[in-house]
């Protein structure tokens, strides 16, 4: 083994929302705190905030933004009395207004990283046992064995490829590629429908790209209640998208500039040729190489570390959070809570995560937002509810901003007890109207809770006010129940 250096409490591998906010908390609990993580950035320099801040969620919603922008000014100021010509976009000045915001994130986790006097490496970190971790760096002529009394693994997941549409970097790309694009392809395909795929599709459409989802799956979007799916599938044809359900793609290749893509759905093979194709197809742990053989370290038939409900491995002292367990969805937040969750009961806190409080959403425009059970779930399982919907239509605040007024509020209720079981939404600013939602969920709250709760008038906040309303047929500005 080679020299082993200095002692930590705890080392944290990887530093994506997981692994840095855990370091930030162990090390505010006063456990001497070393984090290692490899990301290279475009300059080839470190940077923290891993795939989410550098390849995925953060990158997704600057681009998305941009694009926004450039659609209101297209197709959509004249409502506000504005008129622009000739509206151009420059692609890779979007591109670095983006990786902008990503630099500086980055730079300001650093400086925290400062402040609280947490050791950060750059290098591969692997697992030697429970209490030795090796690091390769290209600072070091050899790789060091550190110590701790306490590891975290946090290194997040990575895009899946797929054999039948092997990824080259210039017409078959990855989402991550698909965030760093010099210009708007004439025609895209993206290969899934899912979360991912959705939003990646919504930005390049806006921007202009003809694109097309390829969803294997015959229904759009899977975890979201079904009603706000149906919504969602609509609003977004209407915008442009063309969404393939059921179309299962069989061989992607680049001949002649383009892609010749081939797959097949209920009526029989079809054959697309595009600029540009995106491989959307999910996400894989990163776990290859993560811990040496001789660590014995469990993981499941999918590459999953595999862990208790207190994120601990089968490793005395080492815990794995984030997109490495399957105890919640690949989220950002839920990595965030895990690495607080962990830090603390290092500590010897404990403060259980509710799962059943996590939020979801997909960043499009509309955005989809969503906490608690589906309607489908529920009825499935033959529980009591009842269920209130608002249209974002009826709403003052959105028809004062001019921008897209379609979507819904709905709330689901335990039908005796008036408990919120759910609350789903697809609209503007869906994401920032469902925290209220999930304080109610956490706090058990029923919906006679919110419809006692004043809301400033007029926002957007009301929408979830008059949801509550209409689940005893009371709401305030819509004629008749809405459906």
């Amino acid at each position: 083994m080679a020299e082993i250096h200095t002692l930590y409490d705890v080392i944290v591998i990887g530093a994506g929302p997981a692994g840095y906010i855990s370091a930030i908390r162990c090390a505010q609990l006063g456990f001497k705190t070393a984090c290692i993580d490899g990301w290279l950035n475009k300059k080839g320099q470190s940077s923290l905030g891993g795939a989410h801040l550098n390849a995925g969620c953060v990158a997704t919603i600057a681009l998305l933004e941009s694009s926004k922008i450039y659609h209101l000014l297209k197709h959509g100021i004249n409502v506000h009395g504005i008129y622009a010509d000739n509206i151009t976009v420059d692609i890779p000045k979007v591109i670095a207004r983006k990786d902008n915001i990503i630099e500086t994130f980055g730079g300001k986790i650093a400086d925290i990283f400062a402040y609280h006097k947490i050791d950060y490496l750059h290098g591969k970190a692997q697992l030697l046992n429970e209490k030795h971790v090796r690091v390769s760096s290209s600072d070091s002529p050899s790789p060091m064995v550190m110590e701790a009394k306490h590891i975290i693994l946090a290194t997040g997941s990575s895009p899946t490829e797929l054999p039948y549409a092997p990824i080259d970097g210039e017409f078959i790309i990855d989402t991550a590629m698909a965030l760093n694009l010099d210009a708007v392809p004439e025609t895209l395909a993206i290969i899934g429908g899912g979360v991912i795929g959705l939003e990646l599709g919504g930005i390049w459409n806006r921007f202009g790209a003809k694109t097309t989802l390829l969803e294997a799956q015959e229904t759009f979007l899977s975890l979201p209640d079904h009603e706000i799916s149906s919504e969602a599938y609509r609003i977004y044809r209407s915008q442009g998208l063309d969404v393939r359900l059921g179309a299962r793609v069989i061989t992607a290749k680049p001949h002649n500039n383009k892609v010749t893509l081939s797959y097949q759905d209920q009526q029989g093979t079809h054959t697309l040729c595009i600029d540009k194709l995106i491989v959307a197809s999910g996400r894989k742990p990163n776990t290859d190489n993560l811990a040496a053989p001789e660590a014995d370290l469990l993981l499941d038939e999918n590459g999953f570390v595999h862990v208790n409900e207190n994120c601990r491995t089968n490793l005395p002292g080492v815990y794995a959070i984030g997109d490495l367990t399957v105890l919640g969805p690949m989220l950002a937040h839920k990595g965030i809570v895990e690495g607080l969750f962990v830090a603390e009961q290092i500590a010897g806190i404990h403060n259980p995560i509710n799962y059943e409080a996590l939020p979801s959403v997909i960043y499009t425009d509309p955005e989809i937002a969503w906490v608690g059970q589906t309607e489908q779930a529920l009825r499935a399982i033959a529980e009591p509810i009842k269920v209130g919907v608002f249209p974002l239509n009826a709403n003052l605040r959105v028809h004062t901003t001019g921008q897209n007024n379609e979507g819904m509020v709905k709330i689901i209720a335990h039908a005796e007890t008036d408990a919120i079981l759910g609350v789903h939404i697809i609209g503007t600013h869906a994401s920032e109207i469902l925290a209220e939602a999930v304080l109610a969920i956490e706090f058990s709250a029923s919906s006679e809770d919110l419809v006692q709760t004043i809301h400033a008038h007029p926002t957007l906040s009301e929408t979830l006010h008059e949801a509550a309303l209409a689940l005893k047929n009371r709401a305030l500005h819509v004629p008749l129940p809405f459906s």
